[in-house]
């Protein structure tokens, strides 16, 4: 699921994507919210938050059980709004990846 901003001339400010996953421990759909992009002419003017609180009104109508992210650790900007909006950071997990590249 995509959803965008757009201002009144229909040009694009950014946008959210998620994708839709299942607990198996809680039996219930939750939403992996895997980009958020905000144009830099757009920054700072609430793009973000409002793309953002689309996201979740669209999680709560699907009714999930929640949704989740990741951020770089280095990403102070895109953490202090995931936390402004309720986001609590997860402590006791590691992220794993396996590249399947070849060559």
């Amino acid at each position: 699921m995509i959803f965008f901003a757009q201002d009144a001339t229909g040009e694009t400010l950014g946008f959210v994507q998620l994708f839709p996953t299942f607990s198996s421990i809680d039996a219930h759909r939750t939403w992996l919210l895997g980009d958020l992009f905000t144009a830099p002419a757009a920054r700072g003017r609430g793009v973000a938050t409002q793309l953002m609180n689309t996201a979740r009104s669209f999680a709560l109508l699907t009714g999930a059980k929640g949704m989740v992210l990741e951020t770089a650790t280095d990403n102070h900007q895109a953490q202090r709004l995931y936390e402004s909006l309720g986001y609590v950071r997860e402590t006791g997990y590691y992220t794993y990846c396996l590249d399947l590249k070849q060559g």
